[in-house]
């Protein structure tokens, strides 16, 4: 959870929302995340005052950590005991790998280029001009166009993963709350209220939404990034304590699970790694930029630990009973029902930010080709339409387990694995590259496919 991730941490760099006329002006410098808006990043003017080391790591892993975490002890079942803790540490290594790739590409076409800052649809497109294929290079600005895109279904996916998420908790804490105690060590039976379908559930969270999403400016939102953040590390520390005691016997667990499963195993945990979208803002931002490959290789590193460590504790405690989400499968007492509400309340904030990216890519395009008085109306609509769009997407597919590992196989495994390495070719093929770093780079890109293809065969089962 990425919520993002991905981007879900970058907005508490303080920035500035430009002015719908602005960032139509200024629409091929709005693809990557929140970080991009910043108006130090356009091509041709000076970095300004940048963030510190310590603010960069804060902000690399908090753009992993999110849902996706709570999803990951699921994901290990559909893997195995041994095989799930193993591939998300391989996972983890690939995806920090494919982050110094995007990082090295993009710094290698500033210094061609002579420009201070490149973000990830830039970097794409020029690594496709640099290519040896004249068919490439003619057909270069689609490049762009496909990180776009993918950012912008990774992104709307990460809010219908949210919706999801919001109605599945609200309604186990008010189906649960007449038996709900203060005892969290009571082994009382649950009795539970019925009440409406989750769907109905999702649909009135539309309101809140639809209200979160008509604020444009990214200064408010930075205070609901920090309200997101506060209440997510407090519940994931009460998760953790909870999670740590009375653990069964790991014996009767399997140690590889059926290989039927591991594609949804695959898809959740590259959801959970989804945060490569902020790593070249994040670059930009530092006051000293030559740290960043030393920061970014601890940030993923703290991120695979605990990921590992979340999500191996999750299925050692609740076995063949984890739910899709770990925050359902605690006790039946107001400490963790807390949890939940608190974890509420940190989706509900962050799902304004994961939605402002597909916003700025498509709003400013939009509203470019219609008159200035018009401008306004028509980003209203358009915000409207695509969060309706995102809450009818999660009515039809109400299985959170379903939604993480379709977003998660589809688009951040494009983003995270796929494109970067046949980046690093298309860059430095013409540079001369060894077969062997050409041969690690189609051994990365092809899980991805492989995943991806696997994927779309398990949902139409």
């Amino acid at each position: 959870m990425s919520v993002t991730k991905s981007t879900e941490g970058a907005v508490a760099v303080k920035l500035d929302l430009m002015s719908p006329p602005e960032s139509a002006k200024k629409l091929e410098n709005k693809d990557s995340t929140f970080l991009d808006e910043s108006p130090s990043e356009s091509p041709g003017l000076k970095k300004t005052k940048g963030i510190t080391v310590i603010q960069a790591l804060i902000h690399l892993v908090k753009g992993n950590v999110g849902t996706g975490i709570l999803g990951l002890s699921l994901a290990v079942k559909n893997a195995g005991i041994l095989m799930g803790p193993l591939s998300l540490l391989v996972m983890g290594l690939i995806a920090c790998h494919c982050m110094h790739i995007l990082v090295r590409c993009a710094q290698r076409f500033c210094k061609r280029l002579n420009k201070p800052f490149m973000d990830y649809g830039d970097t794409v497109m020029h690594g496709l001009e640099a290519s040896p294929s004249a068919w490439l290079q003619n057909h270069a600005h689609w490049g762009r166009h496909i990180v776009s895109f993918f950012l912008i279904v990774t992104q709307l996916g990460f809010c219908c993963v949210y919706i999801v998420f919001l109605a599945d908790n609200l309604k186990q804490v008010v189906e649960a709350v007449n038996s709900t105690t203060n005892n969290c060590h009571s082994n009382e039976t649950v009795i539970l209220t019925p009440t409406m379908d989750s769907r109905l559930y999702m649909l009135s969270f539309l309101p809140l939404l639809v209200l979160l999403v008509f604020i444009r400016n990214l200064r408010i939102l930075t205070i609901f990034s920090m309200l997101a953040n506060i209440s997510m590390l407090v519940s994931l520390v009460i998760i953790t304590q909870y999670i740590t005691q009375e653990i069964p016997d790991p014996s009767r667990l399997p140690l590889i699970a059926s290989w039927k499963t591991y594609p949804l195993f695959f898809g959740t945990a590259i959801f959970s790694f989804e945060s490569i979208g902020v790593v070249l803002p994040l670059e930009n931002k530092m006051k000293n930029a030559r740290h960043f490959p030393a920061i970014l290789s601890l940030g993923m590193s703290i991120v695979t630990s605990l990921y590992i460590s979340i999500a191996t504790l999750g299925y050692l405690r609740f076995g063949d009973d984890i739910k899709a989400s770990i925050s359902l499968n605690l006790p039946n007492c107001w400490l963790y029902q807390s949890v939940k509400l608190l974890y509420i309340a940190g989706i509900l904030c962050t799902y304004a930010l994961q939605f402002y990216v597909p916003a700025e890519i498509i709003i400013p395009f939009a509203i470019s080709q219609v008159s200035t008085r018009w401008a306004l109306p028509l980003d209203l609509s358009i915000r409207l339409a695509m969060v309706c769009l995102t809450c009818l997407l999660a009515v039809l597919i109400p299985r959170l387990d379903l939604v993480i590992s379709l977003v998660g196989s589809v688009s951040s495994s494009a983003l995270a694995l796929i494109i970067p390495p046949l980046l690093e070719v298309t860059t430095f093929y013409s540079e001369g590259m060894s077969p062997l770093t050409i041969f690690k780079d189609a051994l990365i890109s092809s899980p991805g496919l492989r995943g991806l293809c696997e994927e779309e065969r398990s949902s139409q089962c």
